[in-house]
């Protein structure tokens, strides 16, 4: 394997959609570390199935787009974010097209499927139910085919670097743990969200909140964390993974039953199983617990739809579902929520930049405001298409102010790891693993889809007692625990701030939506949590 450069021009730490996408835009501007945690190809990307949103069919328009998505968002979007995604969406996917990306079509037509809470059929989808893992496909062949990009597999960032008043490099640790220090001029960290925080997920297993500690742990602002959302349908069988179940399901016409078989969702929105996901994840929720089933469960129903059209759309979910023996066309599906994305995450500007100089994030990482307190259906990609395109493009335009400055020695900050790398006296220290085990239990029992305040302070005093035993930060695993304690720690001190309901964001002790209070961005600048 190449052996890694000590110094470059700009570092992006991840290799999804966000991390691609910057890193072409830079490429023109200097050299490009590319890393990925892991293989290239295992990122969330690659799980995205139902599709990217962009209003690009003859009976759309960017206006409706940008409505449902501020819908979506419950008040809180930053609109000039969100009016950025929809009207940059179909040139950034006509670009995908060019670059090769095989969307489904009808004959030469692009066709379009309708997900939770959008007015029009606007998602597009590849391969059926593949749609990330095509799109990442064409861009990594793009980033192929330019040479100032070095692509990196199995480096794990461990911290940033903070030279003078700015982020001028980082640490890694490769496969076998040895450290390697990499300075550049500036970072983006591209690093995907953190759903490993709980318990139930469907994210993959990168996905522990390393961009957002890191962050953090350099003096970055960070924003909404508490707004995490929980994807209505997750497969639940014993022993099989909670394997996402697209919304584009329901977008076809699937049906959500409970123990007694019977629908429920009209009951509680007039959209009904396209509702938005939030009100979805707590229908789910309250039928478990007024079923009066000896083991209550949910399940997603197909079986009145065309079984050969359901195959073929979704070959991904009917082959995955099969190896546990349920046929999607005709057995009732047993599902339940589980952490699916992270709307909050590095508080940046509409071109990436953080608090931070040098210091750039975009993707599920990052806190543009975008989302606001909901994900929109398949705006995901579409964000890291267009923020990751825009903030390789900002980088770029600083690299003349950059390229004449040496990066100073770096200097690795003081991090919750480095502090808790020596244990005190007489304190147990568990296996990384037995540690992220009971932060995700913790999280998902008194910081999830339903929230209260004496749960909160609950986790949050569990949590900082928790600091003493962090395993000592000498493998991967060790860190990312301490990533996954950090960002846990950070939404819910976020969640006990915010006392009101909205969007994911859901209290019983504060049921109702309060926009004279709190119609704002919350921030986490070091101690502090505000309200702007």
């Amino acid at each position: 394997m190449k052996a890694l450069p000590e110094e470059t021009d700009f570092v992006v730490v991840g290799a999804g959609i966000a991390g691609l996408r910057a890193a072409i835009a830079l490429a023109s501007a200097g050299r490009v570390l590319l890393l990925a945690k892991n293989e290239l190809s295992e990122s969330a990307t690659q799980y995205a199935q139902g599709g990217i949103a962009v209003a690009l069919s003859d009976e759309d328009e960017i206006g409706l787009h940008l409505q449902d998505t501020l819908d979506a968002g419950d008040g809180l979007c930053n609109v000039e974010a969100a009016r950025i995604l929809v009207e940059e969406g179909p040139e950034r996917i006509q670009e995908l097209i060019a670059w090769g990306t095989e969307f489904d079509r009808n004959g030469t037509r692009l066709t379009f499927t309708r997900e939770g809470a959008h007015s029009r059929s606007r998602v597009l989808h590849a391969h059926g139910d593949s749609t990330g893992r095509e799109i990442g496909r064409a861009l990594y062949a793009k980033a192929r085919t330019l040479k100032s990009i070095t692509l990196a597999e199995f480096e794990f960032t461990v911290d940033l670097c903070v030279g003078g008043d700015r982020v001028s490099g980082l640490t890694l640790m490769d496969s076998h743990g040895h450290l390697h220090l990499v300075r550049a001029a500036a970072v983006l960290l591209a690093s995907g969200g953190m759903g490993q925080v709980y318990r139930e997920t469907t994210n993959p297993g990168v996905a522990t909140g390393d961009g957002m500690a890191m962050a953090f742990c350099a003096g970055a602002d960070l924003a909404d964390m508490e707004f995490v959302q929980f994807h209505p349908t997750a497969l639940y069988l014993k022993g099989a993974p909670r394997f996402l179940l697209s919304e584009a399901l329901r977008g076809e016409g699937a049906y959500l039953r409970n123990s007694e078989l019977l629908r429920f969702m009209p009951k509680y929105h007039p959209m009904g199983e396209l509702a938005p996901r939030d009100v979805v994840a707590r229908a789910i929720l309250h039928e478990l617990e007024v079923s009066s089933a000896p083991q209550p469960v949910v399940y997603l129903d197909m079986t009145h739809m065309d079984g050969p059209h359901l195959r073929e759309r979704f070959p991904r979910i009917h082959s995955t579902c099969l190896k546990y023996n349920v046929d999607i066309a005709t057995d009732l599906v047993p599902v339940r929520p589980a952490a699916h994305y992270a709307m909050g995450g590095v508080r940046t500007d509409l071109d990436g930049r953080t608090s931070v100089p040098g210091l750039f994030a975009a993707g599920e990482v990052s806190g543009t405001g975008v989302h606001g307190a909901n994900r929109l259906a398949s705006n995901s990609l579409l964000e890291g298409l267009v923020f990751g395109a825009r903030a390789g493009a900002a980088m770029c335009a600083e690299s003349g102010k950059l390229s004449g400055k040496k990066p100073g020695k770096a200097r690795r900050r003081r991090s919750a790891k480095a502090s808790a790398s020596t244990p005190a006296a007489g304190i147990k220290v568990p296996a990384a693993d037995e540690f992220i085990h009971s932060v995700q239990v913790l999280m998902w029992k008194k910081v999830g889809i339903v929230r209260d305040g004496p749960s909160l302070r609950q986790a949050i005093a569990s949590l900082h007692e928790w600091r003493t035993c962090l395993p000592p930060g000498e493998s991967r695993r060790a860190c990312e625990a301490a990533n996954l304690h950090q960002s846990a720690l950070l939404i819910a001190r976020s969640a006990l701030a915010r006392e009101e309901s909205r969007g994911a964001h859901y209290r019983i002790d504060f049921p109702l939506r309060n926009d004279a209070q709190f119609n704002k961005h919350s921030i986490v600048r070091g101690d502090q949590i505000l309200f702007e």
